[in-house]
This record gives C-alpha cells, structure tokens and sequence, in this order.
C-alpha cells in the first residue's frame, strides 16, 4: 500500500477491547504488511486487523474509536495525534485507489481489465485463474490471508499467545520453515485439521498439541501443510470456491467480497489442508531433518496411507524437532 512506507517504523500505544463489553486491554499499535498489528506488553502480536477493512467509528472525536470490520466485533482507542493521522492517511488512499467510472484502478494490476475481459472472452476460465494468481502481490495475498484469519478467530477464539508458548512456536518456526517462513498460529477449538491461508498463515489446532507426546508429530503437521501450500495455492482453492465473477472482480479491482471471504471462513474450519503427494512430503521431511514416521502413524494409525512413507523413510538419526523446555512451553501456548 503507497501510504505505509512512510509509516513503516510507526508505533503507539493504544486500549483494545476484543470483544464488545470486554476488559480494556492496553497495545502497543504498528503497521505490518497491509495490517493493523496490535502487542500486548510483552510485545506479542495478539491480532491483526486489515487496514483496507479499517473502520473509524467517531470521526472528529477523540480518543479516535476504530473497528475492524463493519460489526464492530473488536474496538481500539488511539490518542496519538500522528498515528490517527497516519491511518487517515492510509484510509484515503486505500479509497483513492477503488474502482471509478471512466478510469482503471492503479496498482495491483496494470491494464487488468482489458486482460480480464480479453481472457473471458477468448480463454478458458482457468486461463483466467492463472493470470490473477500469477499477478496478486504478496501484499494483497497478506491482507487476505489476515481478513480470514480474523473471520475463522469468532468461531474458534483469538490465537492462543501464551509468551512462552510463543517464543517456542517461533524457534519452531524457524528450525522448520526459516525465518521467513511466515507466520504459525495455533487456535483453541473448533478447528478440523491445520490450514494454509494465503500470505504465509499456517493455523494449526490446539488440539493436535495436546494429544501428542512426541513433538515430531507436530513438525510433521507444520511440514505437511507446508507441503501442501506448495501443491495447493490456497488463494486457487479460495477463488474456485467462489466463482468466476470474483476471479474477475479481483482482477480487475483488487478486492473479493466479503461474503465469499465469510464463506470462505467458515468451509476452513471445517475442511483441513489437503494431503500432499508422497514424494513432496519425504522431501520436505528430509530436507528438514524430521523423520516422517511419527507423523504418518499419527494421522493414519491403521497403516493404510502410512505405511508407504514409513517404509520410503531413509535411514539415519534425524535432529532433535525442538528442546524439551520448549516443548512443555509450546503444550502450554493456550492456557490462560
């Protein structure tokens, strides 16, 4: 977005409330790729909002009141006079750049329409497909994945953020994934199975971390949706879901509605990452140094599916997945 740059390193303090009638929380407010980043004192990120889905409720008023969406399901006060500005700013110029008779929207795609209307006219609607996902920014990807996100947490609860918990999920992260691996988050309930989400959000279910011991069937689930996020774009499955018009839509102005992110939302959390190929997934162990036993005997104790990785495992001493202290801290990352 043209007006982050500038406000890159720009912080403030703020009081949060994450649900209507909640306790006020304080948070330390920044600006992340294309998302409000609100910290509790540790300094842990406890939600992203979208800064396009941004919401003043009080304008001339202060403190200023901002929401992330239009229900106002989270509410944030902000008294400092430049970062109020910098989000006007930001809101300003996120409106300059929708779609208005007589001329394109700048940015994410240049000549897009005429390429959108050339390619449904003459191309098969999967042509279509692959022209968008090859020209969404990484950017808009983020700003999705985050708006999702924030959808799937009102059905399962806000991550869980527990600070040793979390300081262990980032050394796993980065043992697995590298340090620019993106972003792993773990939810409380409800949840069928771990997700992708575009923009690099791997979500995996508190469930799964409690019901093991052995904390290579964790790596294992990080390695498998990784895996399967290489196989399967999950923006793809998002826009195959939704249609051919919003394939367009998204093309041509940037935006998806936002029901068909809400329904998006709600088939996640019912419908895990799909399986990837067998050779994709020993690869992936392999180069991460994780046996893949554990993992296929706990995701297919009958041997059905498993079978066939255990046996193709090469032999050797893998490293350890990660310390046993923060082990016992990840199994804690949701107590309260």
């Amino acid at each position: 977005m043209t007006a982050l740059k500038e406000f890159a390193r720009l912080e403030t303090d703020g009081i949060w409330f994450c649900e209507p009638g909640a306790e006020p929380r304080p948070v330390t407010i920044s600006f992340g790729e294309a998302t409000l980043v609100l910290s509790d004192e540790s300094g842990l990120p406890v939600t992203h909002w979208s800064l396009p889905a941004l919401h003043r409720l009080n304008p001339g008023e202060r403190p200023a009141l901002y929401a992330p969406d239009a229900e106002a399901s989270e509410t944030l006060e902000i008294e400092d006079d430049t970062m109020i500005g910098a989000l006007e700013r930001v809101s300003r110029a996120v409106a300059a750049r929708q779609p208005r008779p007589g001329r394109l929207r700048q940015g994410m795609i240049a000549g897009g329409l005429v390429l959108g209307l050339g390619l449904a006219l003459f191309w098969l609607p999967g042509a279509l497909m692959q022209q968008t996902l090859g020209v969404v920014p990484p950017g808009k990807r983020s700003e999705i994945g985050a708006t999702l996100l924030g959808m799937i947490q009102k059905t399962t609860g806000p991550s869980c953020r527990d600070p040793l918990g979390s300081e262990a999920l980032g050394r796993l992260r980065d043992r697995l994934l590298g340090r620019d691996g993106g972003q792993i988050v773990v939810l409380p309930e409800g949840l069928a199975g771990p997700l992708y989400l575009p923009g690099s959000i791997l979500v995996l279910p508190q469930e799964l971390i409690e019901s093991t011991e052995d904390p290579a069937v964790i790596a294992g689930h990080v390695l498998a949706t990784q895996a399967s996020r290489l196989e399967h774009d999950p923006l793809d499955a998002l826009l195959r879901e939704a249609g051919f018009a919003t394939v367009l839509k998204l093309l041509t102005t940037g935006d998806i509605p936002t029901e068909k992110l809400q329904e998006r939302a709600e088939q996640l959390i019912t419908t895990p990452a799909p399986r990837a190929e067998d050779d994709l997934l020993l690869d992936s162990f392999a180069e991460a140094g994780v046996p893949i036993g554990p993992w296929a005997r706990a995701t297919d104790p009958r041997g059905d599916v498993s079978a066939v990785l255990v046996a193709a495992e090469p032999a050797g001493a893998a490293g350890p997945v990660i310390s046993d202290g923060d082990w016992v801290s990840l199994q804690g990352i949701c107590r309260d």
